[in-house]
């Protein structure tokens, strides 16, 4: 075949959906015809596990999804003959699964390239299903020869190498790497390691979208052999996007491109929160979601999500009071519900809280009041709040934050109710900038709500900081501990008392029975409670 001087590429950021194997199948259909028609594209690339979704976990092992598997790709080959597509999959071979990467065009199998790199560390766990690939992949298409790669690849040089070696004149890499702060620098940062080691230019393509406790933030880009950022594509937003090559000397140079700005930490991270919360509630085919408004800033933040996510229609918002509630919590989140325009009811716990305690009076005979009547009322609200969901259909969202899942301020089957966590992942300190975030693009929260002194409101004049040490101190203690991995020594190394780490320590460790049995919640931070935390319940170690 005659070798073109330009090769243009289409990059599919697609939100796709773990198991759906013919709406997967679908839609890659639908955009590589809208590539080749509307783009004028000669190949289109689409994410890592396309037809499986991401990750696909213990369905691999069902025998159904690898029929399905396979004629999907046997009725791909036939559907967009006029363009090359690129399209990951789970291959079935010799007994073994492949994390695979397929390119065709006109009924053919160009190229095919196994994952080499298997990710086995945070939420990844690739090793309990592929095998890993042993070679490099370079295929000619139109004169151009182009390396696949498939996401974990670029982490380590051998792939990228290899096809170098194989004679690779440029990388199309197809990705599955989810969100967490800072992770965009990070991934350019790696690809342009890569690059500087095989000074060819680069192709990533990343997936878009919500799946369980991962959010996939596209943010898809092309670099040139420089290693210099020519196009990168929105984040959090689904789209087909394209970057032309061309021949200059020997030389291929990726044309420049739009390149759509890195977000700050705070948009970032609410834009992941918001996606992650539309796509649980949307994929499960929830019709809407049940919260407790509280005149808090954690629920008041989780409101905004859930209307931002959603829209004000599917969202209704409870306020549940009791003796202890203030007139200001009232006044706030009628406020609230109010401005945003979302459904709002109020329902008194005040006569189950009474008639709880009353039950229990000869139980509870001699004993001086303490958490236990506190529980008590966080678990009528639970009551309340799951009836409403069981009645209407809409999900319950809880409204806890990373800083109260760590040490245990939270009640079992009560405020830890529910089918998800938004804001799960996010420490205190990051609620209060997020709610601060959100108010800038337009009004959201009252402001006294993320004044105020916070307050669980369960007993007369409480406080957080009767149970907690301040958030100012609690955040990066609980941040070394979780996410650094660090001792106590190093801990107070970093000025805090050793009295004070030991206890928040401590709590964290009595609190992981509860933590078990926390709903899924949005990942954001570089290690979540979920899938890249297994703290053993039962342990008898000391720091």
């Amino acid at each position: 075949m005659a070798r073109k001087d330009r090769l243009k590429i289409a990059l599919a950021q697609q939100d796709l959906l773990v198991g759906d194997v013919r709406g997967n199948l679908e839609r890659v259909i639908a955009e590589a015809r809208r590539a080749r028609d509307a783009l004028r594209a000669d190949l289109v690339l689409f994410p890592e596990l396309t037809l499986s979704g991401y990750p696909p976990e213990d369905l691999l092992f069902h025998r159904g999804l690898r029929l399905q598997i396979e004629r999907a790709l046997a009725e791909l080959k036939q559907a967009v003959p006029e363009i090359g597509v690129m399209v990951g999959y789970p291959e079935y071979a010799d007994g073994q699964i492949y994390n695979s990467a397929l390119l065709l065009r006109g009924g053919r199998e160009l190229a095919h390239h196994r994952k080499a790199v298997l990710p086995n560390y945070k939420v990844f766990d690739e090793k309990r299903y592929f095998t890993p690939g042993s070679a490099g992949t370079v295929v000619e298409f139109d004169g151009w020869r182009l390396g696949l790669l498939i996401c974990e690849d670029i982490w380590e040089p051998p792939p990228a190498q290899w096809a170098k070696a194989l004679g690779a004149e440029a990388l199309l890499i197809i990705n599955a790497s989810p969100y967490e702060i800072h992770k965009q620098r990070e991934r350019e940062q790696v690809l342009g390691d890569r690059i500087r080691e095989v000074h060819l230019p680069a192709v990533y393509l990343n997936l878009l979208g919500g799946q369980d406790e991962l959010v996939f933030d596209g943010n898809s880009f092309v670099m040139d052999a420089q290693a210099k950022v020519v196009m990168r594509a929105d984040a959090f937003k689904d789209g087909l996007y394209s970057v032309e090559l061309e021949r200059r000397g020997n030389a291929l140079v990726p044309h420049a491109g739009t390149i759509a700005p890195e977000l700050s930490d705070e948009e970032s991270v609410y834009r992941a929160l918001v996606l992650g919360v539309r796509d649980y509630v949307t994929k499960h085919g929830f019709p809407g979601v049940v919260m407790g408004l509280s005149g808090g800033v954690d629920s008041a933040l989780t409101l905004a999500i859930a209307v931002d996510a959603l829209g004000p229609e599917r969202v209704h918002a409870v306020m549940m009071p009791s003796r202890y509630t203030s007139g200001m919590s009232l006044e706030d989140a009628t406020a609230q519900a109010r401005t945003l325009g979302a459904s709002f009811s109020s329902i008194s716990i005040e006569n189950m809280f009474a008639a709880t305690l009353e039950a229990l009076a000869g139980e509870f005979a001699g004993r001086k009041p303490d958490a236990t009547e506190e529980n008590i009322q966080a678990r009528c609200r639970g009551v309340l709040l799951m009836a409403i969901s069981n009645k209407t259909g809409r999900m319950l969202l809880t409204t806890g934050n990373k800083s109260e899942m760590a040490v245990g301020y939270a009640t079992l089957y009560g405020d830890m109710a529910g089918g998800f966590a938004p804001i799960k992942d996010c420490s205190k300190m990051l609620v209060y900038r997020l709610a601060r975030y959100r108010n800038t693009l337009s009004p959201a929260i009252p402001e006294r709500v993320i004044e105020r002194e916070p307050t669980a409101e369960l007993r007369h004049d409480q406080k957080d900081t009767d149970s907690l040490p301040p958030y100012e101190v609690l955040d990066p203690i609980l941040e070394a501990f979780i996410e650094d991995d660090l001792s106590v020594d190093e801990i107070c190394e970093r000025g805090y008392e050793r009295g004070v780490v030991s206890r928040v320590l401590d709590m964290v460790k009595r609190a992981e029975y509860k933590r078990r049995q926390a709903p899924p919640g949005v990942r954001v931070s570089r290690r979540a409670f979920g899938r890249d935390w297994r703290y053993p319940i039962t342990n008898g170690y000391r720091r």
